[in-house]
């Protein structure tokens, strides 16, 4: 087992063999799989308001796209790295094979805190970055997202980057070279929730597989932002109650509830849970050991790790983050009896609704939101009727193991079916 300090491309790799082993992957594939096929980085200078220019480093980690267009987000965030890229580009592969959309997996990023710079300030680093990486990505070559730090506003900076970039008979053509637009320039209905939404889904089959009551349930949420706040929303909705929250500024708990909707609006205008007038303040570090029935991590990566797993008291960890569960913590929620939802299952509902975008961009059409929530509830649900399937045909006891070995296979038949050129 890789130590904690290996780094988050070292775990990718080891969740990676694991499922590798389980379905005899040949070697060859495997190493194929073991490393991106690109690795670009950009420095790039931006004009800033004081005058002066600063010079930017960003990312963009192309792992596969045997199945399709690369596909992924792009971060701005101070800890960006190429190792944490590479490993959440790795994800992104998995995550479409193992729902089945026609993508592969990319993931970008820029190394800078966007709180950090003014508006104009942010566009002109966006705009400069997109330029930058120039014909790295396209339409039907990269497919940009939003991600931890960016927003629907940033992609529609690098559309228009980008289509003022190309041809003047192309400009309408090029709508999807991003995904997670905002709705007036072609986004989905749908979008804005789609992480959460897909968290519920999963958390629903869950439930019905094992006989659970969501609607009595209680949860902690870490980490209160796109994801986590329309998690939180939408199990609110349903019955539920979030009894813990927590961000980068301070964490909340109260028993009896905390309101979803009333917590997103002081978010929305405080941009932090701390102080919130209608629940507790504890010491984040206290938030693991919260009574719930099941723990939500919706932030950065390796948020539970040995020194915390074992305060987890719920049922359930469900990976709404990813990359959030070390493989040591992973080992000790297994020896507990705590299950985990892995994240390349319960968080694919933005790269599923962004799949919707693309395909709604390219037909000029504009989908409705039952009709998208009702398509991305079957893919996830097809999706973790496979885990199901799988590990009752290989024993597996590990959600992620299954959910490895089922992309993978997927992978596998495809690699050997086009072969490897030349």
């Amino acid at each position: 087992m890789a130590d904690e300090g290996n780094g988050l491309f070292a775990t990718a790799l080891a969740q990676f063999n694991r499922g590798a082993d389980l379905i005899e992957l040949p070697d060859s594939i495997r190493s194929i799989l073991s490393q991106p096929k690109n690795e670009i980085i950009v420095n790039f200078p931006v004009l800033m308001n004081t005058g002066e220019y600063q010079v930017f480093r960003g990312y963009r980690i192309q792992h596969s796209n045997i199945m399709g267009p690369y596909k992924g987000g792009v971060r701005f965030h101070q800890a960006v790295d190429l190792d944490e890229v590479k490993a959440l580009a790795s994800w992104m592969t998995w995550k479409s094979a193992l729902c089945e959309i026609p993508f592969g997996g990319a993931k970008g990023g820029i190394a800078f805190s966007p709180r950090d710079v003014e508006p104009e300030e942010l566009e002109r680093i966006v705009r400069r970055f997109t330029h930058a990486l120039g014909a790295n990505i396209g339409p039907d070559h990269d497919i940009p997202a939003p991600d931890l730090g960016s927003n629907p506003q940033a992609m529609v900076w690098m559309m228009d980057t980008y289509a003022n970039s190309t041809g003047a008979t192309e400009r309408q053509n090029v709508k999807r070279i991003v995904t997670g637009k905002t709705l007036e320039t072609g986004g989905s209905p749908g979008r804005d929730k789609a992480t959460g939404q897909g968290v519920m889904f999963c958390l629903q089959h869950w439930a019905d597989e094992t006989g659970f009551d969501l609607s009595s349930a209680r949860a902690v949420i870490q980490g209160w932002g796109n994801v986590g706040g329309a998690t939180g929303r939408i199990l609110q909705v349903h019955g539920a109650r979030v009894v813990a929250a927590s961000d980068h500024l301070g964490a909340i708990a109260d028993e009896d509830g905390i309101d979803a909707f009333d917590l997103t609006d002081w978010v929305g205008e405080h941009g932090t849970v701390s102080g919130f007038p209608n629940a507790d303040w504890i010491e984040p570090a206290d938030l693991w050991g919260v009574d719930a029935d099941m723990v939500i991590p919706a932030a950065l990566e390796n948020q539970i790790t040995a020194d915390n797993a074992g305060q987890i008291k719920a049922k359930v960890v469900v990976e709404a983050a990813n990359g959030p569960t070390t493989l040591e913590a992973e080992a000790i929620l297994a020896d507990r009896g705590i299950e985990v939802l892995p994240d390349i299952l319960v968080n694919a509902g933005g790269v599923i609704v962004s799949y919707f975008e693309w395909l709604q961009n390219r037909s000029a059409q504009t989908w409705n939101l039952n009709d998208v929530d009702h398509k991305l509830r079957d893919i996830l649900w097809k999706a973790s009727d496979s885990i199901c399937e799988i590990r009752e045909e290989l024993d597996i006891a590990s959600r992620r193991d299954a959910a490895y070995a089922i992309a993978l296979r997927r992978l596998k038949v495809v690699y050997e079916q086009r072969g490897i050129f030349p």
